[in-house]
């Protein structure tokens, strides 16, 4: 991962809610902390037992292994004070993975009545990016119009739809396309995308035959 080194130690925030799909936040902060990039982590009590439904792992023994790395802060999400609940604190932008529909539906209301929404809030009138995994199917209208809401004040909505043109084999890559997506909607050119999770276009044996080659 490429990255400036003078902006290294701006962190980026990862909040994790109870939406399914624990994997992604965790390859995402695996990532940014093997890359050396400062990261602050709070989780939800349903992202919690999201984590413990579908992780090897609780999600305590993660937590552990992050906080040995001098790069990783994390706060609870009823630490209201936390420095990353106010816009004074420069942050390179927030990812919510996974983002379930009521912390959507809280977020694009503006209430800020735990750490990740509040967070998030911050995040959205600083003008910083936000990039939010929302994982529910199929989606209600009431879904649809608060990420509609979200995305007019700049939100990128990242749906965990797979690249199916990649051929990815297992979940492990497909988990790896989403972290990685969701750190280049935050900054595209300090987490650049790799040669791999790029659409190289449609070769030209792949193509069918278009109707202006069909002879009459």
């Amino acid at each position: 991962m490429q990255h400036n080194p003078q902006t290294a130690q701006t962190p980026v925030i990862v909040g994790i809610s109870g939406g399914s799909g624990s994997a992604i936040a965790k390859r995402i902060i695996d990532t940014l902390l093997e890359a050396q990039i400062s990261v602050v982590c709070t989780i939800t009590s349903g992202g919690r037992q999201v984590w413990a439904q579908e992780m090897d792992e609780p999600f305590s023994r993660a937590l552990d292994a992050w906080s040995a790395n001098e790069c990783f802060s994390y706060y609870t999400s009823n630490q209201l004070g936390a420095p990353i609940a106010s816009g004074g604190i420069l942050t390179r932008g927030m990812i919510v993975a996974a983002c379930s529909m009521a912390t959507v539906a809280a977020i694009s209301h503006g209430l800020g009545d735990n750490l990740l929404r509040r967070a998030a809030d911050v995040t959205i009138k600083e003008r910083r990016p936000l990039v939010l995994i929302p994982r529910e199917s199929p989606l209600s209208a009431i879904h649809l119009d608060n990420m509609k809401r979200l995305a007019e004040l700049g939100a990128t909505i990242l749906m965990p739809a797979p690249a199916f043109y990649l051929r990815p084999r297992t979940v492990d890559e497909i988990v790896d396309y989403f972290a990685a997506r969701a750190l280049n909607a935050v900054d595209s050119e300090g987490f650049p995308l790799s040669a791999s999770l790029q659409y190289e276009g449609i070769s030209r044996d792949a193509m069918t035959t278009g109707p202006e080659d069909v002879e009459t």
